[in-house]
């Protein structure tokens, strides 16, 4: 069965935080209990069906992507006892988080579409279509909301109301780019395009680390390279992996989070397409074959194995 919700009550278990798709359990004050669940969300709502496979993908994604980049950038993981789980470093979060944009895609160019030419305090040049790359890639941040919608907020308010220190912020645009770099190397060795993501940090024992997720298709937009020009060139949409073709989806449908709108109704199908889809996405950024942890019993598993390792600690 796929994971909705989990209440656990670990040893030493000292808090838990369910974010919209991730359930995170605090051991000692010292360690963090990351499970990724089933759930899907869009336009910061949590839509009522959840995904098979779904949290398996992001938390192999993640860790597949935090291995290969912890010499670039030091991250929070420890561990993944478990196909849903990773355990790591207890962070206090940086409430920004630190989007990069290579290409003119998603949100950006809605409000480009709408007239705006800066984003976020950035200026973004005249003349571009949908999906156009950027001269160079441009970071507009997000302020992270307790709950409700990020806000697009730049560099020069978070310093001026003092969210982040200079000196952190500084060092958390140059990881930023260091990893996007990478992240793009790795894409385009498999054949796709890293077309946006965004990076969370937090602070451990004084030291700037990325924390969360990195490059999954929840956090990131991914095109397909072969034929990107000549659909560029034709004006025509971009074969795509990620989340995106669920918010298309959406606003077909006549929802995009706002006041007064309700999530279409989710068929049987249309999940199982989501599950192929994000399935898809992990074989083709990671090249490994991607096997299906039992269904059976998740929960159970998921404590057994976050017990062992919590025992051995």
């Amino acid at each position: 069965m796929p994971i909705t919700t989990t209440n656990f009550n670990f040893p030493g278990q000292t808090a838990v935080y369910k974010g919209k798709v991730r359930d995170v359990y605090t051991i000692d004050n010292k360690l963090m209990v990351m499970i990724a669940s089933d759930r899907i969300s869009a336009f910061d709502v949590i839509l009522p069906r959840p995904i098979p496979y779904k949290g398996q993908v992001l938390n192999q994604v993640a860790q597949h992507f935090m291995q290969a980049t912890k010499h670039i950038v030091p991250n929070w993981v420890l561990a993944s006892p478990d196909p849903v789980v990773t355990i790591g470093k207890l962070c206090e979060p940086v409430r920004v988080e630190m989007v990069i944009r290579g290409y003119l895609s998603g949100h950006a160019w809605r409000e480009y579409s709408a007239g705006k030419r800066i984003l976020c305090g950035v200026q973004m040049p005249d003349g571009m279509k949908e999906n156009d790359k950027f001269p160079e890639p441009i970071i507009t941040p997000a302020s992270k909301a307790e709950e409700g919608h990020d806000e697009d907020v730049s560099s020069e308010e978070i310093l001026g109301k003092g969210i982040v220190a200079e000196e952190d912020y500084l060092l958390m645009e140059k990881y930023t780019r260091l990893l996007f770099q990478r992240g793009t190397e790795m894409a385009a060795v498999k054949g796709l395009i890293l077309v946006d993501t965004k990076y969370e940090f937090g602070k451990s024992d004084g030291e700037i680390i990325l924390i969360d997720e990195i490059h999954t298709p929840d956090s990131s937009r991914y095109f397909y390279a072969d034929g990107y020009a000549e659909r560029q060139a034709r004006g025509e949409k971009q074969k795509q992996l990620s989340k995106e073709f669920v918010r298309e989806w959406l606003i077909a449908n006549g929802f995009q989070g706002k006041e007064g709108q309700t999530v279409p109704e989710m068929s049987d199908e249309w999940v199982n397409a989501i599950s192929e889809r994000y399935i898809e996405l992990y074989e083709y950024v990671t090249g490994n074959k991607f096997e299906k942890a039992p269904q059976e019993n998740v929960l159970e598993r998921v404590e057994r194995n976050v017990l062992e390792y919590l025992e051995r600690q």
